[in-house]
């Protein structure tokens, strides 16, 4: 038995090893592809490249080719889908909670030790990335991720499997604001001037905006809720800030976790909400001085955490640049049933 098991056992080391090398060629495959896109200045340190007509750094598109590679969704997982700076943080840790409530998980005590990026990992920019392809296979019912990635360029299963996909998207202006003031803070790291206003206005609104246009990101998940509501539920960043206790309610009764009555009762859905407003978990030690693992960067958890409030393209757009956006806004949304 010993001699048996002592053959087979450098068999395996060989196996992982040639498997760890088509992972790596992989990753260079795909690399030497993405890095021969046409590419402009993102913002960031690093510059954009167009990828199925949206716009992302190099290895968020890698990791969204190797995503679509290797991940094999099931019909029990929750897929959270945003475009960047829409409220993607609060929305994980609000669907962390109501999945877990009741479960062997303590959300208070994981959500005080670890920032919801890490509770809910995102496919593109955390699980495929750094040549890693990680065996999801043995993760438990339901399985939680996140994505930025557009709905047309999402990994096969996701559509095929049924899974449930929560889509959150937050008002262009404040999505604009937002995503403008979490580039700056990357530039200031990086010992780099402030992007311009101006300058990220005009390339949002020409649609060269992280994993953007945005108004093609919006619709198209708009449009696939429109044909499996059942499946794929849609979120606004303003609806959800407005009442969030109906938007929770709504929200666990779409995952298949509603709330009884007597949860209702005792409390326990104004708790989720307390425990996951912005104020709760931006003062949370890890929160504060924290860091989450993204691959290629480490990243200060306080970077996911500003003011969260509606309305705040009003202190920094002039009149001119509010109007050219609403009105490209009605213009692109015409027809879809989709305002802002």
């Amino acid at each position: 038995m010993a001699d048996a098991f002592g053959s087979r056992f450098p068999s395996r080391i060989a196996e992982e090893a040639e498997k760890e090398e088509v992972r790596h060629l992989t990753y260079q495959h795909f690399t030497h592809l993405v890095a021969a896109l046409p590419s402009l200045e993102s913002g960031f340190v690093d510059p954009f490249h167009c990828y199925n007509g949206w716009y992302g750094l190099l290895t968020n598109i890698v990791g969204t080719m190797v995503a679509q590679k290797y991940f094999r969704a099931r019909p029990t997982d929750v897929l959270i889908a945003t475009i960047p700076k829409s409220g993607t943080t609060w929305m994980k840790a609000l669907v962390f909670c109501t999945i877990n409530r009741g479960s062997h998980v303590d959300s208070r005590h994981a959500l005080e030790s670890c920032n919801p990026h890490e509770c809910i990992p995102f496919l593109e920019l955390q699980i495929y990335t750094n040549n890693r392809v990680p065996d999801l296979s043995k993760l438990p019912p339901p399985r939680l991720f996140c994505t930025h990635i557009p709905f047309h360029s999402l990994p096969a299963s996701v559509v095929d499997s049924d899974c449930r996909v929560v889509y959150l998207c937050r008002n262009p202006k404040d999505n604009f604001i937002s995503l403008w003031h979490h580039k700056n803070r990357h530039r200031t790291k990086a010992n780099l001037e402030p992007w311009p206003l101006e300058k990220a206005f005009d390339n949002f609104c020409k649609g060269f905006s992280f994993f953007g246009p945005f108004w093609d990101h919006v619709l198209g998940y708009w449009k696939a809720h429109l044909e499996r509501p059942k499946k794929i539920l849609f979120v606004k960043y303003e609806e959800l800030l407005q009442d969030t206790v109906a938007q929770l309610k709504r929200l666990a009764e779409f995952l298949g976790f509603p709330f009884s009555e007597d949860e209702e009762k005792e409390g326990v859905i104004d708790g989720i909400v307390r425990l996951c407003a912005m104020e709760s978990l931006s003062n949370l030690k890890v929160n504060r001085s924290g860091t989450t693992d993204f691959g290629r960067w480490t990243v200060d958890n306080s970077t996911f955490f500003r003011r969260g409030v509606v309305g705040d393209w009003l202190n920094h757009l002039t009149p001119e640049m509010a109007d050219r956006l609403q009105k490209m806004t009605e213009e692109k949304f015409a027809g879809s049933g989709l305002m802002f």
